[in-house]
């Protein structure tokens, strides 16, 4: 049996600049504080956290939703990849973002904390409002 799991967080900005921060490298290794090599396209290859992790933009819908084939170098090389789903929604406050993380195989690393303190924590610092 494979691991997933789902995490939420709201964000102080429009869905529009999520999206667009998490598909552009510049501005994706800026909320991150991480280099990335990000691509805006279907199929489009990406790498994120010094090249940590890797993978492909597999469905994007402009604003609302990405999903990626998403894997990291703790993957073996016969392991599939995991897949991630990024819901953005407006709410009042901002943005809420939907993190869904299914196919993690077994004896991977806590990546839900990973999501916590590589991305949503410094995401917060990025994206508060002054």
């Amino acid at each position: 049996m494979k691991d997933s799991f789902q995490i939420k967080a709201i964000f102080p900005v429009k869905p529009s600049i999520i999206y667009f921060a998490w598909l552009d490298s510049d501005k994706h290794s800026e909320m991150t504080g991480i280099e990335a090599d990000c691509s805006t396209y279907e199929g489009g290859a990406f790498t994120a956290h010094d090249g940590y992790i890797r993978g492909r933009n597999v469905k994007l819908i402009p604003n609302t939703e990405i999903v990626q084939h998403w894997r990291t170098t703790e993957f073996s090389e016969t392991d599939e990849d995991s897949e991630i789903t990024i819901h953005l929604n407006e709410v009042k406050e901002g943005c809420e973002l939907t993190l869904t993380h299914i196919n993690i195989p077994k004896g991977q690393p806590d990546y839900k904390q990973g999501w916590v303190d590589f991305y949503f924590t410094p995401m917060q610092a990025y994206f508060k409002q002054d």
